[in-house]
């Protein structure tokens, strides 16, 4: 194992600063997933949760969702075990649904099902003290929704946003003005040429700056993702994960250990943030090696930072 400047690392998972520095929003959900490796049911998933736990491991995140009544006491309880504040989830009828599978290839989750339930009619709403968060995740939900919770929180609230195919395909326009108020935008690599009818992902992120963001992350699932700024750019590797088996909110997971670094250290400038990159690449990495949110009780911040020292010596030449 490559040594490491420990420095560059937060010492402690749980020396976490105090809530409102960090909101998420995104779906809470019940998956089901079948992969060649195996299969669960109702486990705990959604972009908001993934995103939420990664985070966890440098920060007490708030989250902003909406649960059923039907959803298990167990994940509640999980979530609070997590540090997670609940304070802006509320609660409908029904859960969020979810059920796909992969097969070999897998990139690319089929869906065999979705149930919104009470997301069909979810309107986010702030909480008084998530108004004052400094650090702002918009998961890939309705941009529309984003827009909301936007102009609830505060202006100097730094924002990174993601998206989805599906927003991009019926609600561009929308997505558009949400990209002009974002600091980082993250899209994958099809999204960022469907955005921008272009084959180039230079051009696409090119032109995402343009829009008035600062950084673009493209995302490149198992090849890693790449950083744009005005000034230069980052290509951060894919780790080699020998046991994958579900790679379900691997990307959530991603934006949830990038934004949970940044809100943790405190500072943007673009060293931060390719090592926010990493940390993120590294948590996605160990979800992708678990079912659903599995990896979260058999992982500790040790193991993410030699993690985090493998990527650097990925990249050593």
């Amino acid at each position: 194992m490559p040594s490491i400047c420990l420095d560059e690392f937060i010492t402690s998972p749980y020396a976490l600063k105090e809530m409102n520095d960090l909101v998420i929003c995104g779906t809470i959900g019940l998956d089901d997933i079948e992969t060649p490796f195996g299969k669960v049911k109702s486990t705990l998933g959604g972009s908001g949760i993934y995103a939420s736990l990664a985070a966890s491991f440098f920060i007490k995140p708030g989250l902003v969702s909406i649960v059923g009544k039907d959803f298990p006491d167990e994940h509640l309880q999980t979530l609070k075990s997590r540090k997670i504040n609940l304070d802006g989830v509320s609660k409908g009828q029904k859960t969020f649904r979810w059920s796909g599978f992969y097969e070999f290839d897998m990139n690319e989750a089929k869906t065999k099902k979705t149930e919104l339930n009470s997301l069909k009619n979810f309107k986010p709403i702030l909480p008084a003290h998530y108004k004052t968060a400094k650090y702002l995740f918009l998961a890939n939900i309705d941009p529309e929704l984003q827009l909301s919770i936007i102009e609830q929180a505060s202006k100097k609230a730094l924002i990174l946003i993601d998206t989805m195919n599906y927003w991009i395909e019926n609600k561009k326009p929308q997505l558009l003005k949400v990209i002009k108020q974002a600091d980082i935008v993250l899209l994958n690599d099809a999204e960022a040429r469907e955005l921008f009818k272009t084959p180039s992902l230079i051009l696409a992120a090119q032109k995402t700056l343009q829009l008035g963001a600062k950084y673009v992350i493209i995302k490149k699932g198992e090849h890693g993702a790449l950083l744009f700024s005005q000034k230069s750019h980052f290509s951060a590797p894919g780790y080699p994960c020998e046991n994958l088996k579900d790679p379900t909110g691997a990307g959530d997971s991603f934006a949830g250990g990038l934004i949970g670094y940044l809100s943790k250290r405190g500072q943007i400038d673009e060293p931060t943030i390719r090592k926010g990159v990493i940390f993120g690449s590294a948590i996605a990495s160990y979800c992708a090696e678990d079912f659903g949110t599995l990896y979260r009780d058999k992982i500790n911040f040790k193991d993410i930072k030699e993690r985090y020292g493998i990527f650097r010596e990925i990249r050593r030449f």
